[in-house]
């Protein structure tokens, strides 16, 4: 388990520069020093072993730490999937998921916020509503925290609870240490943000960056349909959505997954797959079905497995390209739409 600070000044959140910054009169490779070993997942100041004692000394009078978060739970589902309940320094709590695919490659499934204010009604998140953003120092804390106890770690996924383009600054500077070729050099094809449809958010990812892997939750293609599930698409309707994702693919020149959540008996027959067909036609994109997943508050029922094959069968006679999403840690409520934590 880790070591967690009493503060919130954590250096899991800083660039170099603004490490060396933090340190009068220190030379400038102190700080790329000192954020080498943060990102090793260190938990104690004693393991940077170059770095002189009175710098350290300084970092921890002004308050500085390195963890402040730390492992409330482990849950390990018989498929092999972890999460994590993560206590932060306020005594809030998030999860954070390990995926381990059949090849053993790690994914890490970070949060961006403790909650979430979309009230997507599949989703137990959404019941939450939005307790607080998480800073740049508590979405790097997951990574680490994750990779400590479960070994290395190959992509990043921001699907976890809360929505990333509605914490945006704070997500794009932990994509940016994360990335930080002298730190885990995570590379941007490896990354993957996933939105609930927030147009502006992605029209600016698109100008500002980086550039990552996008991933959009459509659920539906129908305006009235989609906005009774997701209540975002009264703010960014689909033509709105749409106009998004071409300016996002013509800035980055990325293929974009539209995530498709099919609900049994919502969304799920030949004509909402002909609709979902005709609007992401002519663009770069590919499906990607996820057969919901229960949860005791959601009111929805699962596609049974012959929906969902019928489905995908009438996507690919369309011509769209198509992937499935296989049901990973159900057993500990750690699939996708499941994360839900009690905060007081």
């Amino acid at each position: 388990m880790s070591k967690t600070t009493d503060t919130n000044k954590s250096l899991y959140g800083l660039s170099p520069q603004e490490i060396a910054s933090l340190i009068p009169h220190a030379k400038a490779f102190r700080g790329q020093q000192i954020f080498d070993w943060v990102q090793k997942g260190i938990e104690s100041f004693d393991q940077m072993v170059n770095i002189p004692k009175n710098l350290k000394d300084v970092l921890e009078f002004e308050g500085w730490g390195l963890f402040s978060s730390s492992i409330l739970e482990e849950q390990i589902d018989e498929d092999g999937t972890a999460k994590l309940a993560i206590r932060l320094h306020d005594g809030k709590v998030l999860e954070c998921v390990l995926l381990t695919d059949d090849k053993g490659r790690k994914t890490a499934c970070i949060s961006s916020q403790v909650g979430c204010a979309m009230g997507c009604t599949f989703c137990r998140t959404g019941t939450m509503g939005l307790i607080r953003n998480l800073k740049t120092a508590e979405i790097v804390e997951q990574f680490h925290l994750l990779q400590n106890r479960f070994g290395n770690i190959s992509h990043i996924v921001y699907m976890g609870m809360g929505e990333p383009l509605a914490n945006f600054k704070a997500v794009q500077a932990s994509i940016e240490i994360l990335h930080n070729p002298r730190g885990v050099n995570m590379g941007l094809r490896k990354i993957t943000i996933s939105t609930c449809g927030i147009a502006d958010g992605i029209r600016k990812l698109a100008v500002e960056g980086p550039h990552v892997k996008l991933a959009i939750s459509l659920v539906a293609s129908d305006n009235e349909l989609r906005s009774s599930v997701m209540p975002i698409n009264n703010a960014y309707p689909l033509e709105e959505l749409k106009s998004a994702v071409k300016d996002y693919q013509e800035q980055t020149g990325r293929r974009v997954t539209f995530e498709y959540v099919l609900l049994g008996g919502v969304n799920d027959s030949r004509r909402d797959a002909n609709r979902l067909s005709d609007y992401i036609r002519h663009m770069n994109a590919i499906v990607n079905i996820i057969p919901w997943n229960p949860g005791a508050e959601l009111d929805f029922k699962a596609p049974s497995g012959e929906d969902v094959r019928k489905f995908t069968e009438y996507l690919t006679q369309n011509g769209v390209l198509v992937t499935r999403r296989y049901r990973r840690g159900r057993g500990v409520n750690g699939a996708c739409g499941q994360l839900a934590t009690k905060n007081k």
